[in-house]
């Protein structure tokens, strides 16, 4: 796996419908009707490339959200020109991107290297392998699962928080809107990359605009 791919995705033209999430590039079309979304999603099953290339299609309501892959590191140069030709269908069948709309949930569990168990997570779960460290939903509604070693040096052996993988330019507003409710920030040294916000009762949430803002990420986010 190479950053070459999800890199080349966000400097590519003509893809400015998608945002490069934790899962890979997304893009939320906005149909009209439950209907016109069911007649889009049938319109880019037949794309060439698109049957059998791993990609998910998923209606709510009136919206279609096209995944072209289940990881940022699977993303390739064909990925770019499926892109594309997705968004030109969708133009074609009068849908609207909606870049907000677009995320990503994913929950993290830590545990000192000595005590990762992504297997076990898999099996409760009877989720997939997508990557060494994680476990997916082999139906794509449920939310990835991602193994996190804590630091050693950290007191605590085990804990547990939530992702949220946006587009670049919403990220800032979730995260007002979280403040908003009355969540507080723990951590916002690696700002805009992302925020660790905080519940009253201290429950964790990364408020995410990377890969999609293009940064680098630390070896060893906090948990």
């Amino acid at each position: 796996m190479s950053e070459q791919g999800w890199q080349g995705f966000l400097t590519a033209e003509g893809v400015d419908d998608w945002v490069v999430l934790h899962g890979g590039a997304t893009a939320v079309f906005r149909a009209g009707s439950l209907g016109g979304a069911a007649r889009l999603a049938e319109a880019i099953a037949e794309l060439a490339g698109f049957e059998g290339s791993g990609a998910l299609l998923s209606i709510a309501d009136a919206g279609l959200t096209v995944r072209l892959t289940r990881d940022m590191w699977q993303l390739e140069p064909r990925h770019v020109d499926l892109a594309r030709a997705v968004s030109v269908v969708a133009r074609a069948n009068g849908a609207v991107a909606d870049r907000a709309a677009v995320q990503e949930v994913q929950l993290a569990i830590a545990a000192k290297p000595d005590t990762i168990d992504v297997k076990f997570w898999r099996a409760v779960l009877a989720y997939a392998e997508m990557a060494d460290d994680n476990a997916v939903d082999p139906l794509g509604h449920g939310s990835t699962v991602w193994m996190q070693e804590l630091n050693e040096a950290k007191p605590l052996r085990h804990a547990m928080h939530v992702d949220v993988s946006v587009a670049r330019e919403h990220a800032e507003a979730r995260v007002k809107a979280a403040l908003a409710a009355g969540g507080r920030i723990v951590d916002d040294s690696e700002a805009p990359r992302s925020w660790i916000l905080a519940d009253r009762a201290g429950n964790r949430v990364c408020v995410a605009s990377w890969p999609d803002g293009a940064t680098e990420p630390t070896p060893d986010d906090a948990a």
